[in-house]
């Protein structure tokens, strides 16, 4: 359904959760001032298996929003979003997380790129709101960094985070969603199916979010040692359903002039230094992360051959 014709899309705001009431209730009060026609979208929040009730993050939101709170045993972040996508009634779906509060015009910037482009995946910016945080800030400039490096054209996209993501929902079901065996990388995977299918993904600079991701030197690392795990996954069904090799993709990392000088050009060299040694930590523990997965992978492999 084209919406140049239906008037604005109805949309659906789907938002994964994981015992984190405070930053649902923050993130909830936000979409509840979004300016946009509270008739033409709806709030699906999916709890993700929490040990605590979450009804008390959403009720006092509930007479403002259109809102649904779902509940599944713990599958996971894409496992959370395809079952909130499954119910989700809009022509278009949204995906946040619970620590992200997108600004006032949010739907409003990706209904105009819906309008021009109704078939694409758009992805929009995030913006670190916990800017004293070293590891928060710098996981936000991992963040820039790889969507500077692919997203170089913003007409011709090649990946989006999953906490900033709109696409047709009629295309989402016909991709078969996210993949619900990835705990991390579910983003990058489907975005590379997405691709594979010869559809576009445009870059949605206007569709602005704010996220509060408070992280400390633990929480960094445990991060991206699970987003090397993931990467280590997404890189070996890319292969073997051919849609691109990892020799591509080293070009990234092996290109400091991309990632590890970046951060002198965007704040004064005094904040840089220490950003500059996180972002080689990060290297670090990704790369501890893919390779550890991959050993675990091989060591499987081997045990599963020996009881044949």
């Amino acid at each position: 359904m084209n919406p140049l014709i239906t008037g604005k899309p109805f949309i659906s705001i789907i938002i994964p959760t994981y015992s984190r009431p405070t930053q649902l209730a923050t993130c909830l009060q936000s979409l509840a001032n979004l300016r946009y026609p509270r008739d033409r979208f709806e709030v699906i929040v999916v709890d993700d298996g929490s040990p605590m009730s979450l009804e008390t993050a959403v009720a006092p939101i509930r007479k403002q929003l259109n809102l649904k709170l779902l509940k599944q045993p713990n599958a996971g972040p894409a496992a959370a979003r395809n079952r909130g996508a499954q119910q989700a009634q809009g022509e278009y779906l949204i995906f946040t997380d619970d620590d992200c509060a997108p600004a006032p015009d949010w739907l409003q910037a990706f209904a105009a790129t819906i309008a021009e482009m109704p078939d694409c995946l758009a992805g929009g910016r995030t913006i670190n709101r916990l800017t004293d945080n070293l590891f928060s800030t710098t996981s936000q400039l991992i963040v820039d960094i790889v969507y500077r490096h692919y997203n170089a054209n913003p007409q011709q996209a090649r990946f989006f985070a999953s906490n900033n993501m709109a696409l047709p929902a009629q295309r989402f079901h016909e991709l078969g969603g996210f993949n619900a065996n990835f705990r991390t990388s579910e983003d990058r995977e489907l975005c590379d199916r997405w691709r594979q299918r010869g559809w576009r993904m445009i870059y949605a600079e206007d569709a602005v979010i704010y996220h509060a991701h408070d992280l400390t030197l633990h929480k960094f690392c445990r991060q991206h040692y699970a987003y090397g795990k993931g990467a280590y996954r997404y890189h070996q069904l890319r292969r073997q359903r051919g849609s691109g090799t990892i020799a591509g993709e080293m070009k990234f990392h092996a290109n400091l002039r991309n990632w590890l000088f970046y951060p002198f050009t965007q704040v004064r060299w005094t904040k840089a230094l220490p950003l500059a040694g996180t972002l080689l930590l990060w290297q670090v523990i990704n790369a501890m992360g893919f390779f550890g997965e991959a050993f675990a992978a091989k060591l499987n492999h081997r045990e599963n051959s020996n009881c044949v």
